[in-house]
């Protein structure tokens, strides 16, 4: 039982039921006379927040009431969250926390997570340790060099890391006190940032190079010192950092990077289900990628892997994915290409625009992460579905301002004939008198089970291998009823069932390459379900969770 009583229960937020304590716990633990004397339900409880929640007048207000109530009881958080998480997904995560972040030292209410700056050089080790009483195993850091689409926002990156961890627990089961978010603030390059008086973050230029590296550094070797049990994903890094900090780290802890390899997963995986209604295997396909930052080139380091496993060499596939950024077409002997670019940049005449060249290469998937709104415009649009029967079409940049188009667009202009799948939430749209539902692209398809099958079986290593076993566990829950409305990806209704099986596949995998860190059990699925976070009331109020 907690040692807690009195105000520090209620104010721990893992803890905490409010006006649900019974009447004995009361008395247990030094509430009485503390809470109003009615005892109230889980159920009774959450409906009034959700009353509560939709009577607030815009979406950054109904943020800011559910963030203030995951810092008071997250049990309720969290139970009223999976009531519908189609409803609350998109204020708790994208595209609300978009504003979020834009605004986060204005909106700023309670600290939450940990922030380690350069000033802290030397004792990073000692900072972490200032997060007592919990034994995080996942931990979602940023350095906010890139947020969404919206760019460097520095400190106020961590409304990302915050979002994040939510959804690890919602979706994946991850039991909240074991989650910890942190921003690595190296300063910010935003001068309209540093100018503001709201920002909590260091006023400085941006580190980079040598100084740069020496604090992430201390800060990964510091994470493995004091969490050693963790899995540390990065989050919302700028291309450079986010490719350079992979390579860094990916085989020497339990780390990976979600803009990379949880975008990457989640495409893949729609391009499965897509193929399930164009026809065609994935190693036939020829994919053009608008976009060549770290997600596009995560997609695409993904895709030749899945494609080489259908029987194509790694330099064959590649072959297959062409890739265009705002000089125009990649190809060999094109000045100042970036290293990353590299394996992707094929022979061919150097072009420009976008339609050119669809006409040129004739793909047969089009995939967009941009950050530039309207940039598939109805000459692309048109480009890719004289190219092809049933165009696979993703947009997948985020927040909903920053979609390369709209659903509406793209159904539209390609006379419903176009499979697609977004970044950001769309509604329906009725084209031909056919109403076709647009699946949304969203890593939380992935992330969450990749952070239970971790940590319930102590698996050392994130591999690239993971995310293609993950993204075919999400391609294979796709039913034919979601394709038939266009749907890609399954219904968010069924995300725990997505995690459970996700975490289920890359656990098998992780046994077979002897890098988990359990016995393996005689019944893998019982096992992983019954380490996922349940948010009830059932058991009686302890440390434990």
């Amino acid at each position: 039982m907690t040692t807690k009583r009195g105000r520090d229960l209620l104010n721990d937020p893992i803890l905490n039921r409010g006006t649900a304590f019974t009447r004995a716990e009361r008395e247990q633990f030094g509430l009485s006379g503390m809470l109003p004397e009615r005892v109230e339900s889980l159920e009774q409880q959450m409906e009034r927040v959700i009353e509560n929640c939709a009577a607030k007048p815009s979406d950054i207000e109904r943020y800011i009431f559910l963030m203030a109530l995951q810092d008071q009881n997250e049990t309720l958080f969290y139970h009223m969250i999976l009531q519908d998480l189609e409803e609350y997904m998109p204020l708790i995560y994208t595209p609300t926390v978009g504003e979020a972040a834009l605004r986060y030292g204005a909106i700023f209410r309670r600290p939450r997570g940990l922030y380690v700056t350069a000033n802290h050089q030397g004792r990073v080790t000692q900072v972490l340790q200032n997060w007592t009483g919990r034994d995080p195993r996942v931990i979602v850091a940023t350095d906010g060099g890139r947020v969404l689409g919206l760019g460097d926002l520095g400190a106020n990156g961590m409304t990302i890391s915050i979002g994040k961890l939510a959804l690890y627990t919602a979706a994946g089961g991850i039991q909240p006190a074991k989650t910890l978010p942190i921003v690595v603030d190296a300063g910010t390059d935003n001068e309209d940032l540093r100018a503001s008086p709201h920002y909590l973050g260091v006023r400085q230029p941006r580190l980079t190079g040598t100084a740069y590296l020496e604090l992430m550094d201390e800060f990964v070797a510091a994470v493995g010192e004091v969490f050693p049990g963790a899995m540390l994903q990065f989050e919302d890094f700028a291309t450079n950092n986010a490719i350079a900090l992979l390579e860094r780290y990916r085989n020497e802890t339990c780390t990976f990077n979600d803009d990379i390899q949880g975008t990457a997963g989640v495409t893949l995986a729609g391009l499965m289900a897509a193929l399930r209604i164009t026809g065609g295997t994935l190693k036939e396909q020829t994919l053009l990628f608008v976009g060549a930052g770290s997600a596009n080139i995560g997609i695409g380091e993904l895709v030749a892997g899945a494609i080489a496993d259908q029987g194509l060499s790694i330099a064959e596939a590649r072959r297959r994915c062409w890739f265009m950024d705002s000089k125009g077409l990649i190809v060999k002997g094109r000045d100042r290409l970036k290293p990353h670019t590299l394996p992707f940049a094929h022979e061919h005449d150097p072009m420009t625009g976008i339609a050119n060249v669809i006409d040129s290469l004739q793909p047969t998937v089009l995939i967009g992460a941009t950050g530039q709104h309207g940039i598939f415009d109805r000459d692309v649009i048109e480009a890719i579905s004289r190219a092809n029967e049933r165009p696979i079409i993703f947009a997948l940049s985020n927040p909903t301002s920053r979609s390369e188009a709209t659903a509406e667009e793209i159904y539209g202009f390609s006379e419903g004939r176009a499979v697609f799948a977004s970044g950001s939430p769309f509604d329906p749209v009725t084209v031909q008198g056919k109403t076709l539902v647009p699946g949304q692209s969203n890593n939380v398809y992935i992330f969450p089970g990749i952070g239970l099958g971790v940590t319930a079986c102590r698996i050392r290593r994130v591999t690239d291998e993971m995310f293609r076993v993950a993204a075919q566990a999400v391609a294979e829950l796709v039913t034919e009823s979601n394709l038939e409305q266009g749907r890609l990806f399954p219904e968010l209704a069924q995300i725990r069932e997505v995690s459970l099986e996700i975490g289920i596949a890359i656990s098998r995998l992780a046994f077979e390459q002897e890098i988990a860190g359990v016995d393996e059990p005689g019944d893998l699925r019982e096992y992983i379900a019954s380490q996922m976070y349940e948010p009830d009331y059932e058991r009686p109020a302890s440390n434990s969770n």
